[in-house]
């Protein structure tokens, strides 16, 4: 069963909300209040993870990569919080920080698109 928000990690996931980056916040404010449709809570935790962007009904993980996800350590971390959260049946989707600053558009209308293919899949 997961565990959704634990406790131990409440005061984290507070710190996480407070210094959001600024990707982060160009997202927040573009999907913030059902805009796409959707609810969304930031720096939600999943099991022992902290995701960036969560839509329960949708079950849809939401993560923005910076410059140190490149680090080949940040990378095997990722793929390991990935792995863990499909085997929850979770839906993961990654947008790298450089996008959301140069692609907005095109990141939203993605991202719209996985929210409306997962809402009408079996």
């Amino acid at each position: 069963m997961v565990i959704f928000n634990k406790k131990d990690q409440t005061a984290r996931r507070q710190q996480l909300r407070t210094n959001s980056t600024k990707s982060e916040k160009l997202l927040w404010s573009k999907i913030r209040s059902k805009k796409l449709g959707y609810k969304f809570r930031r720096q939600y935790g999943i099991g022992n993870y902290i995701v960036d962007f969560f839509c329960p009904k949708l079950k849809l993980a939401v993560e923005i990569d910076g410059i140190t996800h490149e680090d080949p350590a940040q990378h095997q971390r990722d793929e390991n919080k990935d792995n863990y959260l499909k085997s929850c049946n979770i839906h993961v989707i990654r947008f790298s920080s450089s996008d959301i600053f140069n692609n907005l558009d095109a990141i939203i209308e993605s991202l719209y698109l996985e929210c409306t293919k997962i809402e009408t899949s079996p």
